[in-house]
C-alpha cells in the first residue's frame, strides 16, 4: 500500500540556531490513524509546518501519497486538509462563507461548494448554525468549523495540530465518531494531542517525538509493549466483603487497590503474573468475572520516555 506521508531524514534548524527536528522518519500508509505524541516543543508543530508547506525545512525529503513537496508543492498542498492549532477564520464571517470561500482557493465552483459544505456541517452538528457569524459560535463549535473547512477540497490527509484542546468531552467523542468514519472512507489522518487517553483508544500507529527525535514509534500495542508493568482491572461478580478487604494485603506485592465494592486494580509484569493474582483472590473467596487493562497505559510510556534522568 502506498504511503500517505513519507518522511526522511527530517531535520529543521531555525535562524536563532534553534534545533527543532533531528533526522526524523515516519512512514504513514492510507487509511491510518496516526498519532503524534511529544511535550510542548518537541517538533510536532514543526514537522506538520514542514509538510504543508509553511515552514521551510533544513534537510530532508517529504512526499504526500508520493509527491515531493518540494518538486510539486501544489500538487501536495491539495491533497492536505490542516486544522491547526490556533483559530485562524474571520470571526464576523459566517459560518458558511468560511468554509466556501476556501473551497474556492482549490477550484471548486460554488454549486458543488455549497451543497458540500452543508453535508460536512450536518456530519459536524454545526448545520443550524450555518449563517450564523463564527463569532457566536461556542469553542467546540469553533474547532468543528475548522475541521469543515479542512475537509471541503475533500483531502486525503487530514492534519490535526491538537484539534480539541479546550473542547468538552460529549463533543470531542462526536468529533472524533466522525472522524474515525473518514478513516473508514480512505482518508488518512494524523493527529498531535494531549489527550493520551483519546490516542490511545483511537489510532492504529503513534511516534513519540521528544527534543526533534524519535524515541518510540510503532503500532499502539508495540509501543505499549515498553511497559515493564502493567495496571488492570478485576471486575468481581460479588461485593467485597469487609473479611475479604483483611486478605488483601497477602496481595502486597501486586499493588491492590480497591476502585469500588466490585473492581479491585492491581499491577502485574515482572514476576507478578495475572493467573496468579487471580488464584491468590479466588482463594479468599474473590469471584473475578472481568479482566480489562487500566486507561492511560499509553501516558505511561509517554512519561517514562519523555522524563529527562535526574
Amino acid at each position: 500500500m502506498q504511503s500517505a506521508l513519507s518522511i526522511k531524514n527530517l531535520k529543521k534548524t531555525y535562524a536563532a540556531g534553534t534545533k527543532a527536528l533531528n533526522g526524523v522518519s515516519l512512514e504513514i500508509k492510507q487509511g491510518d490513524f496516526f498519532a503524534l505524541l511529544g511535550p510542548n516543543g518537541a517538533g510536532k508543530t514543526t514537522i506538520i509546518g514542514i509538510v504543508t508547506s509553511l515552514v521551510t525545512k533544513t534537510e530532508g525529503e517529504v512526499s504526500v501519497f508520493g509527491i515531493d513537496i518540494d518538486k510539486e508543492p501544489e500538487a501536495s498542498r491539495a491533497a492536505i486538509g490542516l486544522v491547526p492549532q490556533e483559530i485562524n477564520f474571520d470571526y464576523f464571517g459566517k459560518c458558511l462563507d468560511i468554509v466556501v470561500n476556501v473551497a474556492g482557493y482549490y477550484g471548486i465552483p460554488r454549486s458543488i461548494a455549497v451543497p458540500r459544505a452543508e453535508q460536512i456541517f450536518k456530519d459536524l452538528g454545526l448545520y443550524e448554525k450555518r449563517f450564523m457569524p463564527a463569532m457566536t459560535l461556542s469553542g467546540g463549535m469553533k474547532r468543528r468549523l475548522m475541521i469543515a473547512r479542512a475537509l471541503i477540497h475533500e483531502p486525503k490527509l487530514l492534519l490535526l495540530d491538537e484539534p480539541t484542546a479546550g473542547v468538552d468531552v460529549e463533543l470531542r467523542r462526536g468529533m472524533w465518531d466522525y472522524l474515525t468514519s473518514l478513516t473508514k472512507r480512505g482518508v488518512t489522518i494524523l493527529l498531535t494531542t494531549h489527550y493520551l487517553e483519546e490516542a490511545e483508544q483511537l489510532c492504529k500507529n503513534v511516534a513519540i517525538i521528544h527534543k526533534g527525535t524519535i524515541i518510540a514509534s510503532g503500532s499502539m500495542k508495540e509501543v505499549l509493549g515498553h511497559l515493564k508493568t502493567e495496571r488492570v482491572l478485576l471486575d468481581l461478580l460479588k461485593p467485597i466483603t469487609q473479611e475479604q478487604m483483611k486478605t488483601l494485603s497477602t496481595l502486597a506485592s501486586y499493588e491492590p487497590k480497591c476502585v469500588d465494592d466490585t473492581t479491585i486494580e492491581i499491577e502485574i509484569g515482572e514476576g507478578r503474573t495475572l493467573s496468579g493474582a487471580v488464584t491468590a483472590l479466588d482463594a479468599h473467596g474473590f469471584l473475578v468475572q472481568t479482566v480489562r487493562p487500566k486507561s492511560g497505559r499509553l501516558e505511561e510510556v509517554f512519561m517514562n520516555l519523555t522524563r529527562d534522568p535526574a
